[in-house]
């Protein structure tokens, strides 16, 4: 019998421990008498109605959790080690194998290796770009439109009859300085000394120049032939020249300097009209035969120049091949680019010429001797004749397990360092998210969804947790599903873009408002993984002029899956909020629109206790942004906190819109409390109804806590001392349980304090902070904010915070004077 009695006695402690006013509210006054802190009275259990059960969701413990989680993450990351050879490549034959029967094998992963070599190894095939070519002979004619300018300013040479002055010397005269054409005008009007005269001596300016005593020579001798005066019209002939050459190369100055500088084109000013015809047409031919040929990106100036040089020399003299080879080469640019279209049509080509890697084994014949180490050849066969003695890697699945056990203990610590909390739920969810990737891997699937985890984590609880799983996934996903091939890691081309993909998701998302703005966040993503796709490409690649033809597609196509996985994270989103009860910041932010169903219903049948929520609200959020908590979940969980007040609206007064008082005729203390306490039951009955979140649902009975009904409570215990009843204060307290979170603690100081400070007229800011201190000192004591989190030492801060609202809330107006409130309408006083 007393075995039976402690049985009962145990199970019964256990109950009061599982419910949760019993867990949660702290104890009563010591003098109390015991029964008073049990739950319920007999009586008032007996008139109030039925409550709905409460929905516990089954928990799992955090260590079984854990230890499922390693267990999940270990069968799926290192799958490969499952069924994994004995005898594999650059191991040691135990003994000699034989084939034991005829067996042609493709070596598909070699076969692959090979044509992925031979596609990217495809040499650019270019082509010439008829516009480059337009441009070039526009650049040309454009010179000679020029030269031909300045050489019709300069006048042709020559100007004179070659028997008298030659063609060099009539170049020389025209271009010679002003000095040096004095001295040899006043030479040649002296003429020559007749027989016997001594001759006369040459002019220290002329002296040190050949082309000046041969000029005054020839001039000279011209003046003895034909006369002084014949001799002064050939002078003024060649002053005219000078002043033309003078004019052209002015011009020539004052003229835009391109890659031709100034002296070369000073220099075509001395060819004579048929020696620059015939370097235009040379300049034509080089050019048109350079071009033909092409001229590729990134050739050295000295090789262009040599080629311009070995052209020309078939066309024009040794003394212009300089002058024109620099024209040309000033005027050319390459006009040969890639042709892609073509590049990627010989890249397919040549990776289909690839022929396979097949291996053949006869039976009967050796594979392998004893001793010897396994080749790939040998390895594809054995493993193909089911030779290579397949099996279960335990060192390989232990090392995985580590792995993995290390990566969640990582993954926990910085779940602590965030204080971000995690139910059994939302561990689960996390334990999916994760083994959605390597399982994808599995289906062969390269393109993983990690900027999807990143997302999804990110929006659901923290960036920082989110970006500290998508390491710890693509970590562990490296691992368990990529190798290395001949020295080049296999696959890091798509996981790497993945990964920072994840990254750049898991870091923005959860500072996203907006699913507007996560869908842009989606591009970015895409862009991202593109762009480092084609880095990473690039670097890893085995042969060096990897062609971009070929990269840019593979780039394009990451950034597509990128883009693709961000959409399905944004599309399945609102059903994981749905089965696991997520409280998102953009579910809540919709949860908030007063047009939702029940929000509506609250502002028509309960219009009074409305018009409380709101400023309840703006109370709590204000707090909520002073304290930096979670303001969606505040003003969400504010404006459904006393939903439930709609089930007797009248019960509360301030609904009762100045009419007569329910329970002034109900006259039953106890009556009128059991109504205003199932204001918190018929809430979660409704919030229920409505699937809201849990994170919501806890705004219900937590904003009362266990806080006691005093008025009710007060006029209780004066009926009973006339009656000379006795009065349980648990009959007038709210069932709980106390506030579990700051969000619910901040809204149960704002609930407490909204019908003082609206009661609160014509007083100072100095009065206003003392009754909400009184306030929050009565819910302090009471031991209503032990489990909220929130500290002693914010307290005077967030009473500030709510007077710096009422003062918002109950600014002053200018009075209107009574005769702008009874003036006439203008439109009567202009009628009079």
């Amino acid at each position: 019998m007393k075995t039976f009695h402690a049985l009962a006695e145990q199970i019964k402690g256990w109950r009061q421990r599982s419910h949760p006013r019993n867990f949660l509210m702290p104890s009563r006054n010591a003098t109390e008498p015991e029964n008073a802190n049990r739950g319920l009275s007999v009586r008032k259990q007996a008139l109030l109605p039925p409550s709905p059960p409460p929905r516990h969701p089954s928990k799992i413990p955090a260590p079984v959790m854990a230890v499922l989680a390693v267990v999940s993450l270990t069968s799926a990351i290192g799958y490969r080690f499952y069924n994994q050879p004995q005898l594999k490549e650059n191991t040691t034959a135990p003994k000699t194998i034989a084939a034991d029967r005829d067996a042609l094998v493709e070596d598909s992963q070699i076969t692959e290796t090979k044509r992925k070599d031979a596609q990217t190894g495809v040499v650019p095939v270019l082509k010439v770009d008829r516009t480059i070519d337009t441009n070039i002979y526009e650049q040309l004619e454009n010179l000679w439109r020029e030269i031909d300018l300045i050489r019709e300013l300069a006048g042709s040479v020559p100007f004179v009859n070659e028997d008298v002055l030659s063609v060099d010397l009539q170049q020389f005269l025209r271009a010679a300085s002003d000095r040096q054409w004095s001295a040899i005008a006043a030479a040649a009007r002296r003429g020559n000394p007749s027989p016997g005269e001594p001759i006369p001596a040459i002019p220290p300016v002329l002296s040190d120049s050949l082309d000046s005593i041969r000029a005054l020579s020839q001039l000279q001798n011209y003046q003895q032939q034909t006369g002084p005066s014949q001799l002064e019209d050939l002078l003024a002939r060649i002053e005219r020249a000078r002043q033309n050459f003078q004019t052209a190369s002015a011009t020539l100055e004052t003229s835009e300097e391109n890659k031709l500088t100034t002296a070369d084109k000073r220099e075509f000013l001395a060819l004579s009209d048929e020696t620059w015809q015939t370097v235009k047409e040379a300049m034509q031919q080089t050019l048109e035969r350079i071009l033909a040929q092409g001229i590729p990106q990134g050739l050295p100036e000295e090789i262009q120049q040599e080629a311009i040089r070995i052209q020309l020399r078939s066309e024009i003299s040794e003394p212009q091949l300089d002058l024109v080879a620099r024209a040309l080469a000033a005027t050319i640019e390459p006009n040969l680019i890639e042709d892609r279209d073509e590049t990627k049509r010989r890249a397919e080509q040549a990776a289909r010429e690839v022929a396979p890697e097949v291996y053949e084994v006869r039976k009967g014949e050796i594979i392998v001797r004893a001793g010897e180490p396994i080749a790939r050849r040998e390895f594809v066969l054995l493993d193909e004749l089911g030779l290579s003695r397949r099996g279960i890697n335990w060192q390989g699945v232990g090392g995985t397990a580590v792995l993995v056990g290390g990566a969640i203990a990582i993954f926990l610590v910085v779940q602590r360092r965030t204080n971000v909390r995690l139910r059994c739920r939302d561990r689960l969810l996390l334990c999916l998210l994760s083994l959605s990737t390597p399982l994808l891997v599995q289906l062969n699937i390269k393109q993983v969804n990690l900027s999807a985890v990143g997302l999804l984590a990110s929006s659901f609880y923290s960036p920082t947790l989110a970006a500290t799983q998508v390491v710890l996934l693509g970590g562990l996903t490296g691992f368990g599903a990529l190798a290395v091939q001949d020295g080049t890691p296999a696959g890091w081309e798509y996981l790497i873009p993945s990964a920072i993909g994840g990254l750049v998701a898991a870091i923005v998302a959860g500072r996203l408002r907006c699913r507007e703005d996560l869908a842009l966040l989606g591009g970015v993503v895409g862009l991202t993984q593109g762009g480092v796709n084609l880095i990473v490409t690039l670097i890893i690649s085995s042969t060096p002029g990897t062609i971009w033809a070929v990269a840019l597609p593979g780039a394009a196509i990451c950034g597509l899956w990128g883009l693709a996985w961000c959409i399905v994270a944004l599309g399945i989103s609102p059903y994981l909020e749905k089965v696991f009860d997520l409280a998102t910041s953009i579910r809540l932010a919709e949860l908030s629109n007063p047009n939702r169903p029940l929000l509506k219903r609250l502002a028509t049948e309960a219009p009074g206790t409305f018009q409380h929520t709101l400023f309840v609200a703006s109370l709590a959020e204000a707090a909520a942004r002073e304290l930096h908590a979670n303001i969606e979940l505040v003003r969400a969980g504010t404006l459904y906190h006393d939903i439930g007040k709609m089930h007797d609206p009248l019960g509360f007064i301030e609904n009762q819109m100045g009419g007569p008082n329910k329970h002034d005729e109900i006259n039953d203390p106890w009556k009128s409390s059991r109504i205003i306490q199932k204001h918190v039951s018929e809430g979660l009955v409704m919030a229920r109804r409505y699937n809201l979140p849990q994170a919501i649902c806890n705004f219900i009975p937590e904003h009362q806590g266990t806080i006691l009904i005093s008025y009710f409570y007060f006029q209780a215990q004066q009926r009973a001392q006339e009656e000379g009843k006795t009065v349980l204060e648990e009959d007038f307290r709210y069932d709980g349980p106390i506030p579990q979170s700051r969000e619910t603690g901040i809204v149960m100081l704002a609930d407490a304090c909204e019908a003082a400070l609206r009661s609160l007229k014509d007083v100072t800011p100095e009065v206003a902070i003392a009754t909400v201190k009184k306030i929050f000192t009565a819910r302090w004591r009471d031991n209503q904010l032990m489990e909220s989190g929130l500290k002693l030492e914010e307290l005077p801060v967030i009473a500030e915070v709510f007077v710096r609202v009422w003062q918002q809330y109950n600014h002053q107006r200018i009075a209107y004077p009574k005769a702008a409130l009874e003036k006439q309408p203008s439109a009567v006083i202009s009628k009079q």
